[in-house]
């Protein structure tokens, strides 16, 4: 599987894809598979750029093709945080209370976790019920800094 890496005002990412869509995404504190190949696509390459836009502010919506691997309800929960519109926050409990499971907050959590491909499935606007900002696998300064560039603004804890 290639995958290929790209420097940013957040540090060295590593975007992954295969057959023509995006896998995986890597921050510079995650382990690589073994098994990649590093080598630019013409499928990563867009991604790189429509990244590099947004972290511009130039970009709101990712349209590279998606294709992470997790079970059922994982890939039902990063769809829906992809519905999730740039510079807004939602709960854990808003999305659980959305797919009519309104005591699965813990495993909306543990989705949001283990979403491969962080940023173009914004987990990172997911926060906690009070407003706090929760884990986030790059580190809460970083969740902090993306929720910062979509608002325009700082973004302080409730």
């Amino acid at each position: 599987m290639p995958i290929y890496f790209y420097e940013s005002d957040i540090g060295k990412i590593g975007i992954a894809e295969n057959c023509g869509r995006i896998t995986n995404l890597y921050f510079s504190s995650d382990m690589i598979p073994q098994n990649m190949q590093i080598y630019e696509t013409p499928v990563l390459k867009e991604a790189g750029q429509q990244l590099k836009l947004y972290l511009e502010g130039r970009l709101k919506k990712f349209t590279v093709l998606l294709n992470p691997e997790g079970t059922a309800f994982m890939k039902q929960m990063w769809s829906l945080l992809c519905e999730i519109p740039y510079g807004t926050t939602v709960s854990y409990m808003d999305l659980a209370i959305k797919i009519g499971k309104p005591n699965a907050a813990r495993a909306v959590g543990l989705a949001n976790s283990r979403n491969p491909i962080p940023i173009l499935i914004p987990c990172h606007r997911v926060i906690g019920t009070n407003g706090s900002l929760t884990g986030y696998r790059g580190g809460i300064e970083l969740k902090k800094k993306l929720l910062e560039l979509e608002n325009g603004k700082e973004y302080g804890y409730f």
